[in-house]
């Protein structure tokens, strides 16, 4: 039907959009349920998640008692066990066409496996490795290149190998005592970047013989991960309840510093699109931020979810999956609102329109306040009141103390800048 835009005749349209943005605000509290459902089967302490390259409903996670679960997501179904290693599996990663996994574990080997489900196995037969790599170092973590057969370990120090060699190609190091954390950069594929148990971040090019540069942070970094579609960027998990965005061609300052954690944050992954990023914290929470915005969107958290262990975003953008240590492992919805299944198109085209009414009402004070107000355990509660009021008696002791001193003897230094120690190349 034809329809008139004149504002003439619409006197009270922005009054009936706003009602509008409110009730949808409202609504989308209503329908917040994200918890979708959870894979149980481990029998110790989920160490870690492998999310395969090519398939989006395979998930392979790794626990404390050596072994290897492959899963399948849509049908929340255990479909092979693997006895991996004795003791802890440290990290698993994907050769490039997907057809073989790695992994690594505290008894110091490399396995590698056939990702598809092997059609006949007799009963009680345990599944053996393709091939194994034993190894004389320590071996924390574990990632691939995005092009060939390579890929890096980490441990005393970090290590690149070929293929199914049995000796490293070649050996990376600055010295530091271990490193916990090591990622290749799948757009830049000749760079990786480490944590190290100094505190610093490493950065190095395998085409070169040594590393290139090194960030110093104030407390130790637990995890990194790089950002699938900005190539330079890549964010860390820090022990000191932050998460920070890097530059590397610049790394002086963060891009961006994402708080609100209440300790240590263990893990973290970027989505597909580049555009969020998701954490999971010793705090028993896991948090959603927007890149650009400092303070998340978005808390999960239950009743029954103990400290977490790693966090992974799925390949098609909807699903969180998260692991902790009470042996679970969780699937979230990335939009905790969004309805799962089929949409008719007015029912769609409904969704949109308070979408874009919530989005232009943002900024009102009411629509503002029920966006942001999220239920937090009480733990969580009562140490982000304790971690304010310390935060409060630092910038009142520094104002006092600049106020009280020589124009210029107490400088002031960014927000963004405090926790960098040292930047060496």
């Amino acid at each position: 039907m034809p329809r008139n835009y004149d504002p003439a005749l619409h006197p009270f349209e922005i009054q009936r959009e706003y009602t509008r943005a409110l009730n949808a605000v409202k609504l989308e509290r209503v329908f917040a349920k994200p918890f979708v459902g959870a894979l149980d089967g481990h029998g110790d302490i989920v160490s870690c998640l492998g999310k395969h390259p090519n398939q989006i409903a395979w998930l392979f996670s790794g626990d404390a008692d050596g072994t290897v679960k492959q899963w399948n997501i849509a049908m929340k179904k255990c479909v092979r066990t693997l006895k991996a290693h004795s003791g802890y599996v440290r990290g698993i990663s994907f050769t490039p066409d997907g057809e073989t996994m790695i992994s690594v574990g505290d008894d110091k080997n490399i396995h590698f496996w056939d990702t598809c489900l092997p059609t006949s196995l007799e009963v009680g037969v345990k599944e053996s490795a393709k091939f194994s790599i034993p190894t004389k170092y320590n071996l924390a973590s574990v990632s691939s290149h995005a092009k060939t057969k390579m890929f890096a370990t980490c441990g005393d120090s970090c290590l690149l190998w070929e293929g199914e060699r049995r000796l490293p190609v070649q050996e990376f190091e600055w010295g530091v005592d271990s490193l916990n954390c090591v990622r290749f950069n799948q757009s830049q594929v000749d760079v990786l970047a480490a944590c190290a148990s100094d505190r610093s971040i490493m950065l190095y090019d395998i085409r070169g013989k040594s590393p290139i540069r090194k960030v110093v942070l104030s407390l130790k970094s637990n995890a990194l991960c790089w950002n699938p579609q900005e190539p330079f960027v890549f964010a860390v998990a820090n022990e000191d309840y932050n998460s920070y965005a890097f530059d590397m061609r610049r790394l002086k300052h963060p891009l961006n510093i994402y708080k609100d954690h209440v300790d240590a944050v263990i893990d973290l992954d970027f989505s597909p699109t580049g555009k969020e990023l998701v954490t999971g914290s010793w705090d028993k929470t896991v948090r959603l931020f927007e890149v650009d915005k400092g303070h998340s969107r978005e808390v999960y958290h239950t009743k029954r979810m103990q400290r977490l262990t790693s966090v992974m975003w799925t390949l098609d953008n909807k699903y969180i999956l998260t692991g902790s240590d009470e042996m679970n492992i969780r699937i979230w919805k990335a939009k905790a609102w969004e309805k799962l299944g089929v949409l008719k198109t007015r029912e769609r085209e409904a969704l949109s329109y308070n979408e874009a009414l919530k989005d232009k009402f943002a900024s009102f004070p009411q629509v503002k306040r029920i966006m942001r107000h999220r239920h937090v355990p009480k733990h969580v509660y009562q140490a982000k009141k304790e971690l304010r009021i310390i935060k409060d008696s630092k910038s009142r002791k520094e104002g006092n103390r600049r106020a009280h001193s020589k124009p210029g003897t107490v400088p002031t230094v960014p927000e963004r800048e405090k926790n960098i120690v040292a930047e060496m190349e």
